[in-house]
């Protein structure tokens, strides 16, 4: 899905239309925290699973959300290889499918990388 540039991330109906389909767990960072995207994503299926905040109350997570949310930073090493070194940050598509074909280039192109980041090295 893309949204326009000034269209937030965690506009709730965006997040709404963007996660309809999907249900178990949603790992995202604090800014996506809005209590009333957190219970209407619950409501269809899907647990928003985020760090708290400082001025919030802890909530329950189980060790194997805590783990995974700790793997946050992998995703993120991904997305920055993805975009610096598999050249898929480009701003002036002229059209949506040269879009994802640039897309899709990058992701083929981060297969055969040597080296790729791995969940289970520690």
């Amino acid at each position: 899905m893309f949204a326009g540039a000034n269209v937030a991330d965690n506009n709730v109906h965006q997040m709404l239309k963007l996660f309809d389909k999907l249900q178990g767990w949603l790992f995202a960072d604090k800014g996506f925290i809005n209590q009333s995207a957190l219970e209407q994503l619950l409501q269809k299926g899907l647990h928003l699973i985020t760090g708290i905040r400082t001025n919030m109350k802890n909530k329950l997570m189980n060790l194997t959300q805590k783990l995974l949310l700790k793997k946050r930073g992998m995703i993120e090493s991904i997305n920055d290889i993805l975009k610096s070194v598999c050249d898929i940050e480009h701003t002036r598509h002229r059209s949506a499918l040269n879009a994802l074909l640039n897309i899709f280039s990058g992701i083929c192109a981060y297969t055969f990388l040597e080296r790729l980041p791995n969940i289970f090295r520690h």
